[in-house]
């Protein structure tokens, strides 16, 4: 059995951000690093859209960025300046890339292409099991969901449950359509009678957007549904109707207040496995950069990388609960619930606070701009239960 210092299971976003900050720190240059992942990643797989202030760990492959987004509803409508703020597109392949490249120039990092099939703990250590090998480390950093979180999710009481579905197409239009320095962050002029649903809209040049169809329900649709309102979006919402795709992409994110396991022992769960996308609206990249800045940080001064949970997290748990109260009990409908959102706030505040990072003075003033007749009975709900 190889033993290792550190062993990360999973290669996606998660796996791959804690591979590169571990790359930047001296601290582990003399550390044996063990990466696997099922299989080699050479397509573009998905793509990961943030925003942030500053120039992040992964700059240098923003594929696009934008200072400016449209919001769009039947209630309310508007154009926002995001300065300081930058809403930035990485695409999964890039970063794949980009860091297994990196990853082979120390010689301290070793990666294997296997399906790992459990992760167990031992009294000062962990043991990977993959079909071919095991492995041990001192920790091991899991981004692989081994067992279905909804199934457990839905035992539990007070506990709610979204899912985020969504398909995207890449497309290409024949004449110059887009304007590539402002995207469209919501636009729920879509049929609302499945759930709460809205498209983005992503121009990456003056031809090319990349279009996503995106809802928030209990269950996901049939496959050609998504396909039928791209093309409904694009024909009447757009009016483009000559254009080609060339990329498509799809994918599930749980929304949810069920608290996913941070790990146990010498094993700590990462990504969406770990808890980093947040309950309310799915977002998973930024709080995977912030995560995985702790863990460095834990490793470094020696101490548990299971760190104790802040207060501040707490209380943003508690907002994603009262949100998802709303959303599960249909007591508001999302567009109108997004409208209200977006009318009578500043654009910074909202990101600010989607990224968990205002004071509870500003997160009052965010409460007060909703439907105190719908949200507080939820809020008092939640609180009870909390």
């Amino acid at each position: 059995m190889k033993q290792y210092d550190y062993i990360i299971t999973g290669g996606g976003c998660a796996g791959l951000s804690l591979l590169k900050q571990m790359m930047l720190h001296s601290f582990f240059r003399n550390k044996k690093i063990l990466l696997i992942d099922k299989t080699e990643k050479k397509q573009n797989d998905k793509t990961w859209c943030f925003w942030e202030q500053h120039p992040g760990l992964f700059e240098d492959i923003v594929f696009h960025s934008w200072q400016q987004i449209d919001f769009y509803s039947d209630t309310f409508s508007a154009r926002f300046d995001l300065i300081p703020y930058q809403y930035k597109m990485i695409r999964g392949i890039d970063l794949y890339t980009k860091v297994l490249d990196e990853a082979m120039q120390p010689g301290n990092i070793e990666i294997v292409y296997d399906e790992v099939v459990a992760v167990e703990n031992k009294e000062s250590f962990a043991i990977v099991n993959t079909k071919q090998n095991t492995f041990s480390a001192h920790y091991v950093f899991n981004s692989i969901s081994f067992e279905g979180w909804k199934q457990k999710a839905m035992q539990q009481k007070n506990i709610h449950v979204l899912l985020q579905h969504f398909k995207g197409w890449l497309i290409e239009a024949n004449e110059k359509y887009f304007d590539d320095h402002i995207a469209t962050f919501m636009d729920f002029r879509v049929d609302q009678k499945n759930g709460t649903a809205f498209v983005y809209v992503l121009p990456v040049s003056h031809h090319q957007a990349l279009i996503e169809y995106t809802m928030f329900s209990e269950k996901v649709l049939e496959a050609n549904e998504y396909d039928k309102a791209l093309d409904d979006y694009i024909g009447n919402t757009l009016q483009i109707n000559n254009y080609s795709i060339s990329h498509i992409e799809s994918g599930i994110i749980p929304m949810t207040n069920y608290a996913f396991s941070k790990g146990e022992g010498r094993i700590i769960n990462i990504g969406t496995a770990g808890g980093q996308t947040k309950g309310s609206t799915g977002f998973t990249f930024q709080f995977i950069q912030k995560h995985t800045a702790k863990l460095i940080d834990a490793l470094m001064k020696h101490s548990n990388p299971l760190h104790l949970q802040q207060f501040s997290v707490k209380r943003f748990h508690l907002y994603d609960s009262i949100l998802l109260n709303v959303l599960c009990n249909k007591k508001m409908n999302g567009d109108k619930l997004f409208a209200q959102l977006f009318r009578k706030n500043k654009i910074q505040a909202i990101l600010k606070f989607l990224d968990n990072e205002t004071n509870f003075s500003e997160e009052l003033k965010i409460m007060k701009s909703v439907s105190s007749s719908v949200f507080i009975p939820a809020a008092i709900r939640e609180m009870l239960a909390f």
